[in-house]
C-alpha cells in the first residue's frame, strides 16, 4: 500500500467515524486513539505546508466537520466563569 492510499484510507475511516458518531475521534478511548493522533498529526502538517494543494484541500473539510462536533469548555462553567451564569 502506498503512502497516498493509506493517507486516503485514514481520511475515509475518519471521515465515516464522525459521520455515524456524530463526535470527534477520543484521544481517552484505545480504539479511537490512532485516529486521534492521526488528525492532531495532519493539523501540524498542515500548518508547516507539508500537506501537498490535494491532500490540504480534503483536510480542510474533515476540519470543517472537526468543528461541527467541536466540544465547549466545561471548565469555566463548573467554576462559573461566563458571566451569564448565575452564582
Amino acid at each position: 500500500m502506498t503512502h497516498d492510499e493509506l493517507w486516503e484510507q485514514n481520511y475515509r475511516h475518519i471521515m465515516a467515524f464522525m459521520m455515524n458518531e456524530k463526535r470527534r475521534p477520543s484521544k481517552y478511548n484505545p480504539e479511537e486513539r490512532q485516529m486521534h493522533n492521526w488528525l492532531k498529526y495532519q493539523k501540524k502538517c498542515l500548518a508547516q505546508g507539508q500537506l501537498s494543494p490535494q491532500r490540504s484541500e480534503m483536510f480542510k473539510k474533515l476540519l470543517e466537520l472537526l468543528e461541527q462536533y467541536q466540544r465547549k469548555n466545561q471548565y469555566a462553567y463548573v467554576n462559573g466563569a461566563p458571566s451569564s451564569v448565575p452564582r
